[in-house]
């Protein structure tokens, strides 16, 4: 006997075995957070936080992730008549993947610490739920950071991811100076070290001297963190 099936029945069937094949399917993660492999070759100088930015963006293209949007994860502060810019207002809303796809964070709330401070809580009541670790502080191609000189990235922020008051000077400058006697905000992405909260990734210790050397000596290679805006 010869059973005939509907258009119906034949469109419901393939409904079903796209949905199937669908959700057997894992989703394609899209990079969405690296740390440089690089920095300015001028120590906290990049010409500014546009300079930052392009920095990421150029990165970005290199390692195949140039469709998307990128931005440093920095905070400047208020001067010349400008207002303070904050870090977390420039990285969009997430979620953010590194460049293996491991997730580290969905969204603001769980990338930073908004109540107290990390040196104040153990490790297990922090705050920011993020996943910036060693083994998820990855560069644009995936590798992993080194500690020798990798330790410390900039971010001129405080722990919930905002600029510091108005004359605090832990931004080199906004982001435009190289001098031994400017100063800047860093974190750790491997959650150890020394400074005021040594576990906070973004803002962990004031580093002494925006230059190369300055830099170096307090384990960091001006490095940035940089995260797709959209």
């Amino acid at each position: 006997m010869i059973l005939t099936l509907g258009a119906g029945a034949l469109s419901a069937g393939a409904a079903r075995f796209s949905q199937a094949r669908a959700e057997a399917t894992p989703p394609v993660v899209v990079m969405g957070f690296f740390v440089t492999s690089i920095g300015s070759g001028h120590g906290g100088d990049f010409g500014g936080i546009a300079g930052a930015d392009r920095h990421c963006q150029a990165l970005a293209n290199a390692a195949g992730g140039g469709q998307r949007q990128w931005r440093a994860y920095l905070s400047t502060d208020g001067s010349d008549g400008r207002p303070a810019e904050n870090a977390r207002d420039r990285i969009g809303l997430g979620p953010w993947a590194n460049a293996r796809g491991q997730l580290i964070a969905r969204n603001l709330e769980e990338l930073h610490e908004t109540a107290r401070t990390l040196s104040q809580i153990s490790l297990s009541e922090r705050k920011d739920r993020n996943n910036i670790a060693a083994a998820y502080a990855l560069d644009e191609h995936g590798n992993p950071l080194s500690p020798a000189r990798r330790h410390a990235v900039l971010t001129g922020s405080r722990a919930d991811g905002t600029a510091f008051a108005v004359g605090r000077g832990q931004t080199c400058r906004n982001w435009t100076s190289h001098a031994a006697s400017d100063a800047v905000r860093l974190g750790h992405p491997d959650r150890t070290g020394g400074g005021q909260d040594p576990e906070s990734w973004n803002s962990a210790e004031t580093g002494s001297g925006c230059g190369e050397t300055d830099l170096a000596a307090g384990g960091s290679d001006a490095l940035l963190y940089c995260f797709a805006r959209r």
